[in-house]
């Protein structure tokens, strides 16, 4: 009798386990589909503060070394010009001058007033942001002292604005995006008579930086969006 009561038991605990086995599935099964997505965006407005500078400068003529000397001479007169206006000299970098040979050029119709080109390539690459902008307002004293800047094909700015630090405001960005991503998600949950259940699914957040005014380029714009996929429960 005793043996039989326990054996009793046993099926009745694994008939209860069952049941709520099956109850699981069952709600799993119904509430499988019913999720929302939902996208968090987070903004914050940041002033550069690291500018790099590419300055070209160019020399024509038929003596090679005549033109290094005036191109030596152009070096130099940049440089004071940088200097005088608080620019430091650990700041200021110059290459090798590059050298075009005209009639080597097989492109070349042999029209050209010079055979050489000669161009130096300097930079300024400073965080003193507003100081390097308002010498490049004033870069049009050079050309009183005999020296004109010339367009870089090498780079499509000849002045290039950054943003570092971007992983110190990163966690914060995202708190937000997220924070907004779960207001959103709770109105759509309470638009359909039920409540947000736990993240089924996120990103770690697209972060892209814009600058919304060409007029004012060293003031940037950092964006992130991330997505989250809720489950929603009655």
């Amino acid at each position: 009798m005793k043996e039989r009561i326990i054996s009793s038991s046993i099926i009745a605990v694994g008939v209860v386990i069952l049941g709520l086995c099956i109850k699981g599935g069952i709600d799993n099964f119904v509430n499988k589909d019913r999720q929302v997505t939902v996208k968090g965006l987070a903004e914050k407005e940041v002033a550069a503060n690291k500018v790099t500078w590419n300055i070209t400068s160019a020399e024509a003529g038929d003596d090679l070394t005549v033109l290094y000397q005036r191109i030596g001479q152009v070096e130099e007169k940049i440089k004071s010009f940088l200097t005088s206006n608080g620019i430091k000299a650990e700041d200021i970098h110059t290459s090798a001058p590059s050298v075009v040979d005209r009639k080597a050029d097989r492109y070349s119709d042999g029209r050209e007033p010079s055979r050489y080109l000669v161009q130096l390539h300097m930079s300024v690459s400073s965080g003193e942001v507003e100081k390097v902008r308002d010498v490049i307002n004033r870069q049009g004293v050079l050309l009183k002292d005999g020296v004109s800047l010339a367009q870089n094909n090498d780079y499509d700015n000849p002045i290039k604005y950054e943003y570092e630090g971007f992983n110190d405001i990163k966690p914060e960005m995202m708190k937000e995006a997220i924070a907004n991503a779960q207001k959103t998600a709770e109105q759509f949950a309470e638009n359909s008579k039920s409540s947000l259940d736990k993240i089924v699914k996120a990103d770690q957040g697209q972060f892209s930086i814009v600058t919304p005014d060409q007029i004012v380029p060293n003031k940037m714009k950092v964006r992130v969006v991330t997505t989250i996929t809720y489950s929603l429960k009655n």
